[in-house]
């Protein structure tokens, strides 16, 4: 039987670079859901003085493309200022490992958001962001596409599932093209209400499902 994978990534998948975990990290990152399959999280070491990434390791919960895609993010991360590695792309990193399966994309993406949310942990600590932007509908909707759909391997804002989002005095409202009954409904509805917790003048996320 013909595996549907490049030997290159074969090989990151049976070799890993960067394995593990820096328990003194100047910057964490996590990106994923246990809901969803997927997860992964990157840790790194900056120098302060020239900002470059002198470590980084990984941590992955995955499948052969999750821990393919991380090893090779964090080879071509290592190196660079953390302002050369925020540009890196799961493009990027997809052609350096020679091709993914199209339902398998989402491993790339997940794996370069696992480094930027590392990096901004790094610019947050060292006040290196000097405001935190309010959560508006283009917020919300850029965090939505860290929020996968298992029917399709792709994000649920790519995939249409997100009809309207709403943002008002904090309170955040999400409705869905999809039943309350469906058996991944409420895998992405923790999953999305997990992303946007996490912004900072969100007091409450409220996810509505079309029914019918």
């Amino acid at each position: 039987m013909k595996f549907p994978y490049t030997e290159k990534v074969l090989e990151h998948f049976r070799n890993p670079k960067n394995v593990g975990k820096l328990e003194d990290a100047d910057g964490k990152g996590l990106e994923g859901s246990p809901a969803c399959g997927d997860m992964v999280a990157v840790y790194l070491k900056v120098n302060p003085e020239t900002t470059v990434i002198d470590d980084i390791k990984f941590e992955s919960y995955g499948c052969a493309s999750n821990i393919a895609t991380a090893s090779i993010i964090t080879e071509m991360a290592k190196g660079k200022t953390i302002a050369e590695a925020k540009k890196i792309t799961w493009q990027e990193a997809t052609d350096e490992l020679g091709g993914l399966p199209p339902v398998k994309r989402h491993c790339s993406v997940l794996a370069v958001e696992g480094l930027r949310s590392a990096i901004r942990d790094y610019e947050e600590k060292h006040g290196l962001i000097s405001e935190q932007e309010p959560t508006t509908d283009e917020v919300v909707r850029s965090r939505l596409k860290h929020v996968m759909n298992p029917m399709a391997g792709l994000d649920i804002v790519r995939t249409e599932l997100v009809t309207k989002i709403e943002v008002k005095d904090g309170v955040v409202r999400v409705i869905l093209d999809l039943p309350s009954s469906h058996q991944f409904a409420n895998a992405i509805k923790e999953d999305l209400v997990e992303k946007l917790e996490a912004l900072w003048d969100v007091k409450e996320v409220k996810v509505v499902f079309t029914e019918g």
